[in-house]
């Protein structure tokens, strides 16, 4: 794996990245207020933050897990759940193979998907192999969709964020409304 910086970056994404109205500068009007203990998608930065986490994260079934970290990193992007990622010594990589696609993040470069070796054509992960410079942190790491495969986050079992594309992990901490229902694609 290696390291890009922000000179990777063409100048239309630089730009497309200069354009966004929510930044996490200000809560929206119609943002849930979060209780103490909780914490507003709205509230998160764009550029996304990336934040080491040391719960106890468990991928699939908990009695023989594909995952179980308590060393995760949670990226926070303004409007949308966390994304946990698990570090690849974490991971039964073994049990997982490339699936088909692609897909572009504006702030951490082209992702790999990834699906249990036993069902090759339903993606269950992703990874970016060589993200852009401030994402660094996220190469050698796996993350998954809570819609096609268990993820709990100590011990609780996590919501899938809407909208089938996304990855986000809805847990009773976080408030929204999220990126994902109709709508919201501008967000």
């Amino acid at each position: 794996m290696s390291e890009r910086d922000e000179r990777d970056v063409p100048s239309w994404l630089a730009a497309a990245r200069s354009g966004w109205a929510n930044t996490g500068a200000a809560r929206p009007d119609f943002a849930v207020e979060p209780r103490p203990g909780q914490e507003s998608v709205w509230d998160y930065p764009r550029p996304p933050a990336i934040v080491p986490d040391t719960r106890r994260v468990v991928i699939g079934q908990v009695e023989a897990p594909l995952a179980s970290s308590v060393r995760t990193i949670r990226v926070l992007e303004t409007a949308s759940p966390p994304t946990f990622y698990v570090p690849a010594d974490d991971v039964d990589v073994e049990r997982l193979v490339v699936a088909a696609g692609r897909s572009f993040c504006e702030w951490k470069g082209e992702a790999t998907y990834w699906a249990l070796a036993d069902q090759p054509d339903e993606p269950i992960g992703w990874t970016y192999d060589r993200p852009f410079g401030d994402f660094v942190a996220i190469a050698g790491h796996y993350s998954f969709y809570p819609a096609r495969i268990d993820c709990r986050v100590d011990g609780e079992l996590v919501q899938p964020q809407a909208g089938g594309f996304y990855g986000g992990w809805v847990t009773a901490e976080i408030v929204g409304p999220y990126k994902g229902q109709p709508g919201t694609g501008s967000w």
